[in-house]
């Protein structure tokens, strides 16, 4: 009976380590969550990213303040009774 519950005992041991050691086992957990806080944090980023542009969208679609601001800074446009001067200084 001692070999049998040694062979046992062995193959316990064989599958265990497999578990905690081999290619899905406790390192590899540990990396993949890694990875995924990671993802995380560049998801937020984005989340905040996009929550900026979705605000500057609806502010162009609600006033045309925003649409001359980019308009006059992007563009160089002047209204019609608007006169441009430009200022080059010396070299």
């Amino acid at each position: 009976m001692r070999p049998v519950t040694v062979a046992l005992l062995l193959l316990l041991a064989a599958v265990h380590a497999g578990l905690w050691l081999g290619d899905a086992g406790l390192p590899q957990v540990m990396k993949l969550q890694a990875q995924l806080e990671a993802q995380r944090q560049r998801n937020t980023s984005q989340l905040r990213a996009n929550e900026r542009l979705v605000a500057e969208v609806e502010d162009l679609r609600q006033g045309l303040e925003m649409v001359e601001e980019r308009a006059r800074a992007d563009l160089g446009m002047i209204k019609p009774d608007e006169m441009l001067v430009q200022y080059a200084p010396r070299r």
